[in-house]
């Protein structure tokens, strides 16, 4: 029986909960009749977002979903998915974010690893979902709801309507704020991160972790309620959600969101709706720079640049910056198992260090070790370990990989890199082998399984090699079996088949064998040393 000491006691405990619901309340209390967002010719104040996100989060409830469910997230950028994950949140449950690209096992994996009880997706998606739940995959799904309204009826693949945005907009549906006990510590997000293998790691991030790192995020790239940020990276990908699309977010600032980074209406929108501040992976920021359009566009209410996810050819970044000596252009580094933003480089800091990615933002320790296991001098390489707040909290369902990532209480990154005697870091290299490819990670060993499919292939290796849009191709070096034969197009076609687009080699090479050391391990940075 709960008395009224108890009452009052989670009562206290839930005001002064620090989770994503109360900092949403926060905001829209403050911000109520300001537009928080705006996507294609929909537009949100802060006050009709709030009541959105309960539409959605006692709808969710009533799916009869268990405490702590989780809810997979498979589609383009839109005000749904932000609504989505706030909803996820406020409601008690773990959001999955799954990359639109993927498909097959893939798909299956991501599904079945997070246990997801409930798939919203879009409509356009559905054939993917229609084609691994016929092959028996991913059968533990027991709800399938879409973001928006098919285009084509017939073909629901068993989602079930109204869909999402429908929920969203009905002013008759309950949007009061639910009465689910939501703690700090509890789990707001699970963020698959692929390794060197082929099975991808959910880093586990709870309320507590995001809303530390959104506060350093404010701080260290100057972000502010005037700026009028545009966020089209993917929403999936850890960056645009959580370094841009939430910080704003909380300090009520008024945010245009695209369905995809498409350069010219990126170009159009940054002068027609005054755009401040633009996050771009260095894989458009490239294009861009060389679009037509900017010789007609006028960009001068652009202040704020901000590249990262991969590594800015510093010739572009150099073009980029005389061309635009006003907008001030920051570098942000990190990876999702931090929230993901670890560094930065300020504006100021470019003229000296165009190559360095700064230096920690406040919630963020780092230090470098040497393979000996002794702290890095200034300029010895190292890897780079972090302690933070905004740490996740462990991979989902991965004991062993979550003891093996850590060591004493650092988290071990995988990165290679110096750092001088002012503390600023600079990457030097990936100490596993994943590949960056246009701001997304790419298991080689998932690429050259696929590839060993193939009868006439002896062996395989998969690189990254530098690439000017993509920063670096996914490459395939391939050794025939002894009288077989193969084209290039054949292996791309193949992969395509089988996994997701953005993991099909840009580039195949046949060679007679591929180089080893004297014990026999393969030198993979001889491949990459020799095509670059």
């Amino acid at each position: 029986m709960t008395t009224e000491t108890d009452a009052l006691d989670q009562a206290i405990a839930h005001a002064g909960a620090n989770t994503l619901g109360a900092l949403l309340a926060r905001t829209a209390s403050r911000n109520a009749q300001n537009t928080a967002l705006r996507f294609e010719d929909r537009e949100w104040t802060y006050a009709e977002l709030e009541r959105a996100v309960h539409r959605v989060a006692h709808r969710l409830r009533s799916a009869g979903l268990e405490d702590g469910a989780r809810v997979a997230a498979y589609g383009l950028n839109s005000d749904a998915y932000a609504i989505l994950f706030l909803a996820c949140a406020t409601a008690g449950y773990v959001h999955v974010p799954v990359n639109f690209a993927l498909k097959g096992d893939e798909l299956a994996y991501l599904l079945e690893d997070s246990g997801a009880d409930l798939l919203v997706a879009d409509p356009a998606l559905l054939p993917r979902i229609t084609e691994t739940r016929g092959q028996g995959r991913a059968s533990g799904v027991g709800q399938i709801w879409l973001f928006t309204e098919e285009d084509e009826p017939g073909h629901s693949a068993g989602a079930q309507h109204p869909a999402l945005l429908t929920t969203a907009r009905n002013g008759s549906a309950p949007d009061t704020p639910l009465d689910v006990p939501v703690g700090d510590e509890d789990l707001a997000q699970l963020l698959y991160t692929s390794g060197t293998t082929s099975a991808p790691k959910g880093a586990m991030m709870s309320h507590r972790a995001l809303i530390a790192e959104y506060a350093a995020t404010i701080v260290a790239l100057d972000l502010t309620e005037e700026d009028r940020p545009l966020v089209c990276m993917p929403l999936y990908h850890s960056a645009a959600m959580h370094v841009f699309l939430l910080p704003y977010l909380a300090l009520g600032a008024t945010i245009r969101l695209l369905a995809k980074p498409d350069v010219s209406e990126t170009l159009r929108l940054v002068e027609a709706e005054h755009i401040g501040s633009l996050f771009l992976a260095p894989t458009v920021w490239v294009p861009l720079s060389n679009h037509p359009d900017l010789e007609t566009r006028d960009l001068s209410s652009l202040t704020k640049a901000q590249y990262g996810a991969s590594i800015m050819p510093v010739t572009v970044l150099q073009r980029l910056r005389e061309r635009y000596p006003r907008i001030g252009f920051y570098n942000c580094f990190g990876q999702s198992e931090m929230a993901p933003l670890c560094t930065v480089l300020r504006p100021e800091e470019h003229h000296a260090r165009p190559a360095s990615c700064g230096r920690p933002i406040l919630s963020v320790q780092a230090r470098l070790v040497t393979t000996e296991g002794k702290l890095a001098a200034p300029g010895e390489p190292g890897e780079v370990q972090y302690r933070s707040p905004q740490l996740m909290s462990g991979y989902w369902n991965k004991p062993e990989a979550t003891a093996e990532a850590f060591e004493d209480g650092w988290f071990k990154s995988g990165d290679q890199a110096t750092q001088d005697a002012q503390g600023y870091l600079q990457i030097v290299d990936r100490i596993k082998d994943v590949i960056n490819t246009g701001g997304v990670l790419v298991a080689p060993r998932e690429v050259e399984d696929c590839i060993y499919e193939l009868e006439q292939v002896a062996e395989v290796a998969v690189v990254g090699t530098p690439d000017e849009r993509w920063i670096e191709a996914v490459t395939a070096v391939v050794v025939l079996k002894d009288g077989a034969e193969l084209t290039a197009e054949s292996v791309r076609a193949h992969v395509k088949s089988r996994i997701a687009d953005f993991k099909v080699p840009k580039r195949v090479d046949f060679v007679a064998e591929l180089p080893r050391n004297q014990s026999g391990k393969l030198l993979k940075r001889e491949l990459r040393a020799e095509r670059s």
